[in-house]
Order: C-alpha cells, then sequence, then structure tokens
C-alpha cells in the first residue's frame, strides 16, 4: 500500500469524528413498598397504610438534529437512571426516578448485544426507550383481606433494564461526495456550500466526513457531504473509505467526482462502481451525476456511458467556477424535498417509529417476587437458581443476618 495511504489510516484513528459508539445503560430499580399501619391518637390499632413504591427511570434515545456525531460519547459510557423512591405511611406513594434522556445524531442505529437492530433514528425527534424502569412494589395495604387484616409485609421494587448497546451513525444527507483520493470532491464541497474542509494535493486529506449546506435561490437547502476517497478493494478494508461508505446509504444522490485531467475516466468510474457494488446496501443503484472536474487543466476526455443511473455529466472547475451553478441547479432538481416530519404510516411502513420501547431478554426479571416483612424478606414463586436468588435479595436490600422465608421455611441470607 502507498505511503500515503498509511498516513490516513492512521490519521483516521485519530479524527474527531465518531460515527460509533458503545454505551452501557440501567433503567432505575422500583421503589419498595412501605410496610405501615395507621398510629394515631384514639386509633391504636389502625389498618394497614403503606403506600407503593415509585417506577424507577426510564432510558431513553432521542434524535437530535444539533448533533453532528457520537463524539460526546468518548469519556461517558453510562447511563444510569433513577430509582424509585419507596413508599411512606398514610398511603402515600414515593416519587418515581428520575429518567435519562440521551441525544443522540440523526441517522444513528442501534444494535443489541447480539447485533440486532433495536431502532432507527432516522428522523427529527424520534425516540425510543432502550431501558425500562422497574416497578414500583406494592405498600401492605394492597395485601389486607378480611381474614388477614394485619399483613406485615409488602412488595419490594423491581429492577430496571440494562445492557450494552452499540451505536452506529449513518449520515442522512440529500447528496454525497463519491470519488478516488484527490480527485478534488473538498475543493467542490468548499465552492457549492458553506463547508470549509481541507483542501491539499495528496490523497486522503479528508480523513472524516464533513457536512456541508447549499442554499437555493428559493430559500430551499441540500445537504451534501465529503467522505473519504475510496480505492480499490475498499469494500474490504483497504483504504480509507471502507469506514465510511455507510455514510453513503441514505444519500438521496451521489456525485461522482472524478479527474478529468487524468486519462481513462471511464475505468475510473467503474472502479469506484465496483467497489460500491461490493458493498451493497443498494449503493451500486443510487442515481449520480458524473463530475468531470478540473476542465480548467485541459481538454475533458470524453465520457460516454449510457447508464439508467446516471442523471447527469457535468465538466466543472472549482479553480474557476465553470459548471458550479449547473451542480447546483442539477442537485435541486435531483434531490426531492424530504418530508419532515414523515407520516408515521411512512415511518411504520420502513421499521420505523417516532416512539417505541425496546424489550430487551434481560436475566433480571425473575419467576419469584420479593417482599419486605417486618423480621425480614418473604420469598414467593418459583426459585430454580440459587445465585440469581442471592443476587435479587442483595438488591431488594437482604443483609448476611437477614431472615429469609422461603416455601414455609425460614434461613439466614
Amino acid at each position: 500500500m502507498s505511503p500515503g495511504a498509511n498516513k490516513g489510516e492512521h490519521a483516521t484513528r485519530e479524527s474527531p469524528f465518531h460515527d460509533q459508539a458503545r454505551v452501557y445503560v440501567l433503567a432505575g430499580r422500583g421503589g419498595d413498598g412501605s410496610l405501615s399501619f395507621r398510629r394515631e391518637k384514639y386509633v391504636p390499632k389502625g389498618g394497614p397504610d403503606g403506600g407503593d413504591g415509585g417506577d424507577g427511570g426510564d432510558v431513553i434515545l432521542i434524535a437530535d438534529p444539533e448533533l453532528r456525531d457520537l463524539s460526546k460519547l468518548r469519556s461517558r459510557h453510562e447511563f444510569k437512571a433513577g430509582r424509585g423512591e419507596p413508599g411512606k405511611g398514610r398511603n402515600k406513594h414515593g416519587a418515581d426516578g428520575d429518567s435519562v434522556e440521551l441525544h443522540l445524531p440523526i441517522g444513528t442505529q442501534i444494535h443489541d448485544e447480539n447485533g440486532q437492530l433495536v431502532a432507527d433514528l432516522a428522523s427529527v425527534g424520534a425516540r425510543v426507550v432502550v431501558a425500562r424502569g422497574g416497578r414500583g412494589g406494592r405498600g401492605n395495604r394492597h395485601f389486607a383481606t378480611p381474614v388477614r387484616r394485619t399483613p406485615r409485609f409488602a412488595e419490594t421494587g423491581e429492577p430496571g433494564e440494562g445492557g450494552w448497546f452499540e451505536l452506529r451513525l449513518k449520515l442522512v444527507v440529500d447528496a454525497a461526495l463519491a470519488g478516488l483520493p484527490n480527485a478534488g470532491k473538498s475543493s467542490l464541497l468548499r465552492r457549492i456550500s458553506n463547508a470549509k474542509p481541507k483542501v491539499a494535493d495528496y490523497p486522503f486529506t479528508t480523513l472524516a466526513p464533513v457536512i456541508g449546506t447549499v442554499d437555493g435561490p428559493d430559500g430551499r437547502q441540500l445537504t451534501v457531504a465529503d467522505v473519504p476517497g475510496l480505492i480499490e478493494g475498499a469494500s474490504e478494508g483497504l483504504g480509507l473509505g471502507h469506514e465510511f461508505l455507510a455514510h453513503l446509504e441514505r444519500a438521496q444522490l451521489l456525485i461522482h467526482v472524478i479527474d478529468s485531467s487524468e486519462t481513462g475516466p471511464l475505468e475510473r468510474f467503474r472502479l469506484i462502481d465496483a467497489e460500491l457494488a461490493a458493498y451493497g446496501a443498494g449503493l451500486d443503484e443510487r442515481a449520480q451525476v458524473v463530475v468531470l472536474n478540473k476542465v480548467d487543466l485541459g481538454t475533458p476526455p470524453q465520457f460516454s456511458l449510457q447508464d439508467e443511473r446516471i442523471a447527469q455529466v457535468i465538466e466543472l472547475s472549482c479553480a474557476t467556477g465553470e459548471g458550479v451553478d449547473e451542480l447546483k441547479r442539477a442537485l435541486f432538481r435531483l434531490c426531492p424535498p424530504r418530508a419532515e416530519p414523515r407520516a408515521a404510516d411512512e415511518l411504520q411502513a420502513q421499521g420505523l417509529v417516532d416512539f417505541l420501547v425496546y424489550r430487551p431478554r434481560s436475566r433480571r426479571r425473575h419467576s419469584f417476587r420479593i417482599y419486605r416483612t417486618d423480621r425480614g424478606f418473604r420469598v414467593v414463586g418459583d426459585v430454580s437458581d440459587d445465585e440469581e436468588l442471592r443476587e435479587a435479595l442483595a438488591e431488594a436490600g437482604a443483609r448476611s443476618d437477614s431472615v429469609i422465608e422461603i416455601a414455609g421455611r425460614e434461613e439466614k441470607m
């Protein structure tokens, strides 16, 4: 591989753009129900009045249009919601725990530990609850019956859901620049938009995706992304572009930039086209505008290719500005406005929703319930794993000297 490619790869690892992150989330535990009896003057033997515990807080991921990448997750990887407060006497309900809202850029996909797609935050304000808070325990007033008038036990709160998630950002843009290194993509983006990417006459100047906004005469705006240049074998992990091919997936239009000052433009077009096809995700079927750049350096070679994907071929010079306005007009003609916000039925048809709750298979959901008594704890239900029971009791607050009642027998923790 060329020295320039090695230099580019090293710089990529140090790039400030972050399109992947791994986070651990834990919803709040529910508060314990209260074990209390009414005790007032002249009412020495009042009935049970233990209030319920509050529900634990949720962990919610939200698509935020103000964010561009996942860089804020470089130094923080754990997000825990608040625990529900315990219930109190006089039928007072404990407060619910505070939820945690984690804002992410539009286009972030959430995958669980098994690599399964959980949610796709593809529209403004899209939300997903990835960890639901535990339910608060019921106070002893719920367990009073005509036969059992003084229940001396109350439910403990349930644990919240939790787990690790992989976050992968796929930029949502109207158009994306594709082409070999040093074809002039960064210069073109500077010409047509407000972006100011680094420009230099050597390969891999662009080390991370850059997004620019293109203003139209009618006030409409388009977003265009410049990603690192592709080389042969990029889809297999060579060079820089393989790390950023995902950011082309959601572009409505590909702007295929070719250096017209070099020979063989058709061969170079086919090289990049082959890499797009090898990557998949429909990139080889995407509509394209072919830009023959650097026409100021000589007469551009003929580019004659009958391909229904190629909407237009434009001769252009970033140095002189020739053809730039023609390209802008083509972009606004070929990129229809995105509906914002998208209709709920459209999102549903694509497997996307504005708000959804992820239900993980959590080992924290037990086949038994734990009740707090005036002497310790009572376990009701099917206990098939002693280690699971010990962990659950410890989470409920049991200590080594606590009295545990199971199936009518008492034992120490």
